[in-house]
C-alpha cells in the first residue's frame, strides 16, 4: 500500500472500511483524493477499477485502463477482459485473455465464458474439464453447471449425441441443463419429466429463504415454464403451451433473452391466425439486449419468423426487405428464398417463383434438395405434372427412396406414362441392386415393380420380376403363383412344368373347422343353427313354406265432407281453367264483401234492401210466392266493436313496425 501523510493514512482507511461495507461509491471518492495527491499511484489506480466495475460502471473503469495503460501495464488484464465482456465486445475480450502472459484460473473461467458466447463449444468444453479436474474450491458447482450449459447447446445447436461426463443433478440448474441435453436429442418425454424435477429442487432451494416471497419464486421459475412449454409444443400440446407461454410474458421477467424466446414461440403457434397477438409480441423480441442473450441459430429464427408474421398481415414490401437482408446475411440458406416464393404465390406470381427457386439450386447445389421438392409442388399446383416429376427425379439424395419412387409412379399413372412408371422402377431396382443387393427395400421394390407391370399387361416384363423373387426364395408359393399366372399369357408349356413345383393338395390342407369357420364373426355367410325345440323341426306340408304372406293394402282415406253414392266428377283431374264447364271470371262487378262490414250483415241481404234493384211494385204489396226471401222487418242497427275479447271481435291484421334510428326493430 503506498505511503503517505496523516490525510492520505486516513483516506486509505477509509477505502478499507468502505470495501468491508460494500459501499464502493465512497470509497472511489476517497481514491479519487489520493489520486488528485499521487496520479501515479498504481495501488489507487487498481482499487478506483475494481470499484468502478463492482458499480457496474465498466465503460469507465476501460477509460482509467486505457489512460493508465503505461502505469498499469499487464497486472489489469484479467479486469480488462472483463470490462470488455460485460460490454459486449467479446472479440476484443478474446484477444486480451490470448495476450495475458500466464493464463490463472479466473482467466481461465472468463475465457470459458468468451467461447461460450463466440459460440465455440468444444473449446469451451475443454477449458471447463480441465478447470474441474485441477481444482478444488468452493465453485466447483458452478463450473459443473456452465459445462453441463455447454453440452446443452452443443446438442440443440450442433446435434451432437449425449456424451456421459458424470455430472450431478444435485441442482435445478443442473437439471434444467440435462434437460435441455434431452430436448437436443428429441426425447421429449424424458426432458419434460426432467423439467418437472427442475422445477421441484427449484421451489425447494429458494423456499428455504424466509425474505423470498411466492412472486421471486415463479419469477425464478419462469425459464423452467417457458421450457415445459416448448416441450408441449414439440409434442403437439399447442393449447397446454400457449397458456403456459401467456403465463410467463404475464410475469414479466428481466431476462430479455427470456422473453424474445418466449413470445416468438407464441409466433410460431399462431401462425396465420391472431395475428393482431403476434404483432404486440414481435415487440418483444425487439428489446434492446436481445442479440447478446441469444444463439444465433435463436436470432435468425426470429427473424425468419419476422419476415413470415409481414406476409401472413400482407405486408408485401416489408415481407420482401426482410427476407432479402436474410438471404443477404445467410446466402446458402434456403429459408429466405422459399419466404420470397410463398410471397410471390401470395401475389399470384408463380412463374417468377419458378424461376427464383431454380436460380437458388443453381447456385447453391448443396442446398437443393428442399428447393426442388418447392419447385414440383409448384409445378403440380399449376398442373404440370411431367414437369414436377422431372424436377423430382433430378434430386439425387431422394430419388431412390420408397416414397420418392412411390409419388413418381402415381404421377406417371396418373398422366398414362406407363414407361415412365417402369423406368422409375428399372432405376431404382439398379440402385439398390449395387447399394444393398437382396435387401428388404430391393425386394419390396422388384415385388411392387412386378405388381405394377402385371396391373397394366406388361405379362413379359413382369416375368423377370417375378423369376428374381422366386430365386430369392423358392418357397413363396405366392410369388410362384403369380409367375405361373403370367406365364400362361405366354408361355403355357413354361407355366405347365412351373406348376410341378406347387405343392400338393394334401401338404397345403390345414385343419380347419368348417362348422366354427362358417358360424365366426368374420364371415361374410353364417349358416343358420338348429333349432333347439323339438316341435321346431317337423316337415312342413307340401307347398306350405313356398307361399309367402302378403302384406294388405290399406285402403286409402277419403276426404272430408264426400259422399260416396254421389257420382265423381270425371273433370275432376283437369286443372279448373281446362274443365268444360269452366266460364271464367265475371268483369265488370264487384267482388262480393266477405267479412266486411258491421256484424250480423251479409253480402245477399244489402242487395236485397236496395230499393233500386226492385220490382216497381208497391213495396207494401209482396210478390206471390216470395214471402221467404222478403227482407226482414227488423235490420240490426249497426253496433261499435268492443275492445278485444275471446273471439268477441275481428283481429286488426299486425301492422310492420318502422326501423328505428340506431338500426334496431
Amino acid at each position: 500500500m503506498a505511503s503517505g501523510g496523516p490525510p492520505t493514512a486516513a483516506l486509505w482507511t477509509e477505502v478499507n472500511r468502505c470495501g468491508q461495507n460494500g459501499d464502493y461509491t465512497r470509497a472511489l471518492k476517497a481514491l479519487t483524493k489520493i489520486l488528485q495527491a499521487n496520479r501515479e499511484d498504481v495501488t489507487a489506480l487498481h482499487c478506483k477499477i475494481v470499484c468502478l466495475i463492482q458499480n457496474g460502471t465498466f465503460k469507465e473503469a476501460l477509460n482509467v485502463m486505457n489512460t493508465h495503460n503505461k502505469i498499469i501495464g499487464s497486472e489489469l488484464v484479467f479486469e480488462k477482459a472483463y470490462c470488455e465482456y460485460r460490454l459486449n465486445r467479446v472479440e476484443s475480450s478474446l484477444k486480451t485473455i490470448e495476450s495475458a502472459p500466464a493464463q490463472t484460473d479466473k482467466l481461465k473461467e472468463l475465457y470459458g465464458q468468451v467461447l461460450y458466447r463466440l459460440e465455440r463449444y468444444d473449446e469451451c468444453k475443454s477449458v471447463y474439464t480441465d478447470l474441474i479436474r485441477n481444482s478444488q474450491d468452493e465453485y466447483e458447482e458452478e463450473r459443473k453447471t456452465n459445462l453441463a450449459a455447454v453440452m446443452a447447446a452443443m446438442s440443440q445447436w450442433e446435434k451432437a449425441p449425449l456424451e456421459d461426463l458424470g455430472l450431478p443433478e444435485s441442482t435445478y440448474e443442473l437439471c434444467y441443463n440435462a434437460s435441455c441435453m434431452l430436448i437436443g436429442q428429441d426425447q421429449l418425454t424424458e426432458a419434460f419429466n426432467k423439467l418437472q424435477q427442475a422445477e421441484e429442487l427449484c421451489r425447494l432451494s429458494l423456499a428455504e429463504d424466509s425474505d423470498i416471497t411466492e412472486e421471486d419464486i415463479e419469477s425464478e421459475l419462469a425459464v423452467i415454464h417457458s421450457q415445459m412449454a416448448y416441450v408441449m409444443q414439440l409434442q403437439g400440446r399447442t393449447d397446454e403451451a400457449l397458456q403456459l407461454y401467456n403465463q410467463v410474458i404475464k410475469l414479466k421477467p428481466s431476462d430479455v433473452g427470456l422473453l424474445a424466446v418466449t413470445a416468438n414461440n407464441i409466433i410460431t403457434i399462431n401462425k396465420d391466425q391472431n395475428v393482431f397477438d403476434s404483432k404486440k409480441k414481435v415487440k418483444l423480441t425487439n428489446t434492446e439486449g436481445v442479440e447478446y442473450k441469444l444463439a444465433k441459430k435463436q436470432l435468425r429464427t426470429i427473424e425468419f419468423n419476422k419476415a413470415l408474421l409481414a406476409m401472413y398481415t400482407n405486408q408485401a414490401d416489408q415481407c420482401r426487405k426482410l427476407s432479402s437482408g436474410l438471404q443477404t446475411q445467410n446466402p446458402g440458406h434456403p429459408r429466405p428464398v422459399l419466404i420470397q416464393v410463398a410471397q410471390l404465390c401470395r401475389e399470384k406470381q408463380h412463374s417468377k417463383a419458378v424461376e427464383l427457386l431454380q436460380q437458388f439450386s443453381d447456385q447453391h447445389p448443396e442446398s437443393a434438395s428442399g428447393i426442388k421438392l418447392t419447385m414440383a409442388q409448384l409445378y403440380l399446383a399449376q398442373g404440370h405434372v411431367t414437369k414436377a416429376c422431372d424436377v423430382l427425379r433430378s434430386i439425387e439424395e431422394f430419388k431412390h427412396k420408397a416414397g420418392m419412387v412411390s409419388a413418381l409412379v402415381s404421377m406417371y399413372s396418373h398422366e398414362e406414362d406407363i414407361d415412365g412408371a417402369i423406368d422409375v422402377f428399372r432405376q431404382a431396382i439398379q440402385h439398390y441392386q449395387s447399394e444393398q443387393p437382396g435387401s428388404t427395400a430391393h425386394l419390396a421394390l422388384v415385388r411392387e415393380a412386378a405388381n405394377f407391370k402385371l396391373k397394366y399387361g406388361r405379362k413379359k416384363e413382369a416375368i423377370s420380376d417375378l423369376e428374381q423373387l422366386w430365386k430369392q426364395n423358392p418357397k413363396d408359393i405366392h410369388t410362384l403363383a403369380q409367375l405361373i399366372s403370367a406365364y400362361s399369357l405366354v408361355d403355357t408349356d413354361k407355366a405347365k412344368s412351373l406348376s410341378k413345383h406347387l405343392p400338393s393338395a394334401d401338404t397345403m390342407s390345414f385343419k380347419v373347422d368348417v362348422d366354427e369357420l362358417e358360424n365366426s364373426h368374420g364371415a361374410t355367410y353364417v349358416r343358420k343353427k338348429a333349432a333347439k325345440v323339438a316341435g321346431e323341426n317337423l316337415p312342413k306340408e307340401e307347398g306350405q313354406g313356398d307361399i309367402k304372406k302378403k302384406k294388405k293394402k290399406k285402403k286409402g282415406k277419403l276426404p272430408k265432407n264426400c259422399d260416396p253414392k254421389a257420382t265423381p266428377d270425371p273433370e275432376r283431374w283437369l286443372p279448373m281453367r281446362e274443365r268444360s264447364y269452366y266460364r271464367g271470371k265475371k268483369k265488370g262487378k264487384k267482388k262480393e264483401q266477405i267479412g266486411k262490414g258491421t256484424q250480423g250483415a251479409t253480402a245477399g241481404a244489402s242487395s236485397e234492401l236496395d230499393a233500386s234493384k226492385t220490382v216497381s211494385s208497391p213495396p207494401t204489396s209482396p210478390r206471390p210466392g216470395s214471402a221467404s226471401s222478403s227482407a226482414p222487418t227488423n235490420v240490426v242497427p249497426p253496433r261499435q266493436q268492443k275492445p278485444a275479447s275471446a273471439g268477441a271481435t275481428r283481429k286488426k291484421a299486425p301492422q310492420k313496425k318502422k326501423k328505428s334510428g340506431k338500426g334496431g326493430w
